[in-house]
């Protein structure tokens, strides 16, 4: 007997559609389900709202089922036009087989590649799309899908009844040709699930259809609800744009802190579907944040598993580390260079030759936390400016070697937020 992964998948909040649902428990509970998900290489980096179907993944995986990740190598010359209004920017080939390749990357840290019977698999779908002779493709596939059934699509139908818009054969066919990856996954691989974002159901119904139709094969689908934060706005955006899981696109600190900052009110759901804790972990895990929610302790941890999934260990130790400094809660003066260099690449710094620039109000004033040296006076005055955590009281202050953070940095702030670093060469 095999986990009923979709009772599973259901309570964690994986699942928003599947197909003949009471088969599905009883395929589950009878075998070990083969089970895969597109994904789509228009970008060199998967991001936080690919997280759902990742996970989605590795859970299969983790309740003794067998995942595919499907790079959309072949589908992605192409682009999906399910939920576009316009045809998308054709990549060339050489960047979505570069694309593909870095996507391949990223999912090693979720899936277990080298595990035995339920080893996860990578297959790129260019590998049999790009072997297609289209009349072959036409007789043997385009015979089983009528045109009305193709232009009934919300998306193909509001861009066809539009004289501002139109849509391309291209993209027409782009359900074909997912349709035709659930049917070789299922013949060649034993892929029996497609699972993917509800946007997804139409072309994974498409392709369970192809197999019925082509060979009497039962296939299964099932979607993944569209996440929203508390504010209702898709969840894995920031105020710079999407939070990428490449450090190139989105640094390792921005990726903890967009952690640190969500809302508590999704914290349950987002520990459900992006850890792997059991729902009674959770239950206390929110209980004890409750009860002194302003520490944010749930959100850390939530921030820290995430991030060293990820990223490493080594690399989530030292933006905790980072940030736990910025926020005042371990004192910058016990700062290693890593963590110091690890701010000056996420705050406002300015390098400074320690013989011409000593004095603090010079240094406010070259760091931009003051416009002039009589506002950077002024603040003084007023007790609000900082040197490495402690008020400035004087400000005719010089700065001295035993000022200096591993040797070469000093931290000032206006306030208890304009966080500023300055580097001596």
């Amino acid at each position: 007997m095999y986990s009923n992964a979709l009772k599973i998948l259901r309570e964690r909040g994986f699942v928003e559609w599947s197909s003949h649902e009471q088969e599905l428990e009883d395929h589950f509970t009878n075998n070990m389900v083969t089970g895969y998900i597109g994904f789509d290489p228009s970008a060199d980096s998967l991001h936080v709202g690919n997280l759902v179907a990742i996970m989605g993944l590795a859970w299969l995986q983790r309740l003794g089922h067998r995942p595919i990740a499907l790079a959309g190598g072949g589908t992605g010359r192409i682009g999906d036009p399910s939920g576009k209004t316009a045809e998308r920017l054709l990549l060339a080939d050489e960047q979505i087989e570069h694309n593909v390749q870095c996507i391949a990357e990223q999912l090693k840290h979720f899936l277990n590649f080298d595990c035995g019977e339920n080893s996860a698999v990578l297959l790129n779908n260019n590998e049999w799309l790009g072997k297609l002779n289209f009349i072959e493709f036409l007789r043997d596939i385009g015979k089983f899908f009528s045109v009305s059934f193709l232009v009934n699509r919300e998306y193909v139908r509001s861009r066809v009844l539009d004289p501002d818009k139109s849509i391309t054969y291209t993209e027409l066919s782009y359900i074909l040709l997912q349709a035709y990856d659930f049917d070789h996954l299922n013949s060649e691989f034993g892929a029996t699930l497609q699972m993917g974002g509800n946007d997804q159901q139409v072309n994974i119904i498409a392709g369970m259809d192809l197999a019925r139709k082509k060979r009497n094969a039962q296939l299964y689908g099932m979607t993944f609800p569209l996440l929203l934060n508390s504010q209702g706005k898709k969840f894995g955006k920031s105020e710079s744009g999407a939070v990428y899981l490449d450090a190139k696109r989105t640094s390792v600190y921005k990726f903890y802190q967009f952690w640190i900052n969500v809302d508590d009110s999704d914290l349950e759901k987002l520990y459900k579907l992006f850890t792997f804790y059991e729902l009674d972990e959770i239950k206390q895990i929110i209980a004890e944040h409750n009860e002194q929610p302003h520490l944010r302790k749930a959100q850390k941890k939530l921030a820290w598993d995430l991030t060293v999934r990820v990223h490493g260990e080594e690399a989530a130790k030292r933006v905790r580390d980072a940030s736990a400094v910025l926020f005042g809660e371990t004192n910058i003066k016990d700062a290693q260079q890593d963590v110091l260099d690890t701010l000056a690449a996420e705050i406002p710094f300015a390098e400074a030759d320690f013989a011409e620039n000593s004095g603090v109000t010079d240094l406010l004033v070259l760091c931009g936390s003051c416009d002039s040296k009589g506002n950077a006076k002024k603040k003084i005055k007023e007790g609000g400016a900082y040197l490495n955590g402690q008020k400035i009281a004087d400000a005719g202050r010089q700065i001295t070697e035993e000022d200096m953070l591993a040797g070469r940095y000093i931290q000032l702030n206006v306030g208890k937020k304009d966080f500023r670093l300055v580097k001596f060469k």
